[in-house]
């Protein structure tokens, strides 16, 4: 395996918690693509909905890749299924995959608040209700490609 997804696995047994800037934007907005910062903590406990977590991917094409996605729901096995806040796609997890939990955000070097009443309103209304987010975000990438197709007839550009 890489070495640099062995220690991530490797920093959050000996340390506790791996800090890390975000890399990727399947969970925009609440996390920024090289700008923001997240602490995440070895897991404890058994994980919960709506809490993002670091889990290694399995299978074939994911084999060895980490990722920070959202728990959308826990099976009563332990199963999770787990997507990012920005994805459309989402897939399911087993708790022994899951190893830490996002504890904190860094953002233009202040801390991201994860309580609070706007934090549960992008929980409640973004998150929790995938199947809605879904229908949102194929409705507005269908509308973009079309006028992207509009205007390149047009303008041919």
């Amino acid at each position: 395996m890489n070495e640099k997804y062995s220690s991530f696995e490797k920093e959050l047994e000996e340390s506790g918690k791996l800090i890390y800037t975000n890399v990727g934007i399947s969970m925009l907005p609440f996390l920024r693509e090289n700008r923001d910062v997240m602490v995440i903590e070895k897991r404890t406990g058994t994980p919960k909905k709506l809490q993002a977590v670091l889990f290694r991917r399995d299978g074939v094409e994911g084999r060895g890749k980490y990722v920070v996605h959202r728990i959308l729901k826990v099976r009563k096995n332990g199963d999770c299924f787990i997507a990012g806040d920005h994805d459309y796609a989402g897939e399911m997890v087993k708790p022994e995959q899951i190893l830490g939990v996002l504890t904190s955000v860094v953002r233009d070097g202040k801390p991201v608040k994860f309580g609070g009443f706007r934090y549960w309103c992008y929980l409640h209304l973004w998150c929790a209700p995938y199947h809605f987010r879904f229908f949102i975000l194929r409705v507005g990438r269908g509308i973009k490609a079309f006028f992207r197709a509009v205007r390149h007839k047009l303008t041919g550009k």
